[in-house]
């Protein structure tokens, strides 16, 4: 084979391995040796030629891809109309408004990208954009939390850990810990970090409206291989972790709740069944009644714990209490007396 010939062909790899990185997906050594049709070794020392002409080729390693880092990874050319109306429409509901806090930079993010699109494409962003809206939960109140949460960011970017001073609602007062963040989360109403913290000696789960100060260290840590977000949250109704056996619950919701409640997955092990006078019953197993004694109480007279027996007398107890707050507001029901009239 001749020189030339054999220069040609890897210039012809090499465009091709640039075009695979570029779809910003990321790919592994193997991925990509399959798709040029080449070794992993051969991959390799492509990557290397790439990067010595200053090709942003990174590399993800927890995710042990390849990818195109910079703005060369995805043209906004490449973008379909589907992917650039979402992705504006999300930046612009989360961002633009802070509904999501701390999502102001993927409004930036999107204001700098449509300058790149096609005219037709910015068009049918303008048409469908506009007639998009997202109403989120209501939301903790995070004036002055969003250099906490980049710090948390950041030191997840650097794997070094976070000395945190926290007003712990457990602990009853403010404390002080080294946090190791595996995770951010947003839930319901607030963003919560997961890690590992040096005074619990285990993870734990901390909301960053209540982390009052922080400072990141030069200790560098790890973050488990065996860490899985559903693997800690187990089977929590929401996120409050219990170990221990499971309960089954068993709630029959009136028929005016009825589809309302079967539309919605809660929770992983939820069984709904409907019954023949068109109310639903509803099964789910939980590791504790913290969480979801609060959910049933939120359907008021519409739901009705059937068992275990001790979920009903908790229930049952919350609502004698209720009862007892608003007793002087109960008024006695009038009964009407009925007239009796004699055989004419």
């Amino acid at each position: 084979m001749s020189r030339k010939l054999v220069k040609d062909k890897r210039l012809i790899r090499l465009l091709r391995l640039l075009k695979i990185l570029q779809s910003g997906s990321g790919k592994n050594v193997a991925a990509l040796a399959k798709a040029c049709r080449v070794g992993p070794r051969t991959i390799f020392r492509d990557l290397r030629a790439l990067r010595n002409v200053d090709v942003p080729i990174e590399f993800d390693s927890k995710a042990e891809r390849y990818f195109l880092g910079g703005e060369s990874a995805m043209p906004a050319s490449e973008f379909t109309a589907d992917e650039a109306v979402t992705m504006v429409a999300l930046a612009n509901e989360f961002g633009r408004k802070r509904e999501l806090p701390f999502y102001d930079a993927a409004y930036d993010a999107a204001r700098k990208l449509q300058p790149r699109f096609s005219a037709s494409l910015k068009r049918t962003i303008r048409q469908l954009v506009s007639a998009i809206r997202i109403r989120p939960t209501t939301l903790t109140n995070f004036e002055q939390k969003d250099v906490a949460f980049r710090v948390l960011l950041a030191s997840i970017q650097k794997r070094r850990v976070v000395q945190i001073q926290y007003d712990s609602l457990t602990e009853w007062e403010t404390i002080t810990t080294v946090l190791s963040p595996y995770q951010l989360l947003f839930c319901k109403h607030s963003w919560y970090v997961i890690g590992r913290s040096s005074m619990h000696r285990e993870i734990r789960m901390f909301n960053v409206v209540r982390i009052k100060s922080f400072e990141m260290l030069k200790k560098r840590y790890v973050v488990p291989r065996t860490f899985d977000l559903e693997r800690y949250f187990g089977y929590a109704w929401l996120m409050m972790r219990h170990s221990g056996r499971l309960h089954h619950v068993v709630i029959r919701f009136d028929r005016q709740m009825a589809k309302n409640v079967a539309e919605i997955q809660w929770h992983r092990t939820q069984r709904t069944r409907f019954l023949a006078d068109g109310s639903l019953e509803f099964q789910v197993k939980v590791p504790d009644f913290a969480e979801i004694q609060w959910w049933i109480l939120g359907y008021g007279d519409q739901a009705e714990v059937l068992r275990p027996a001790k979920l009903r007398r908790i229930i049952a107890l919350r609502a004698r209490k209720l009862a007892h707050m608003y007793r002087d507001d109960l008024e006695p029901e009038i009964v009407v007396p009925q007239r009796r009239f004699k055989a004419g």
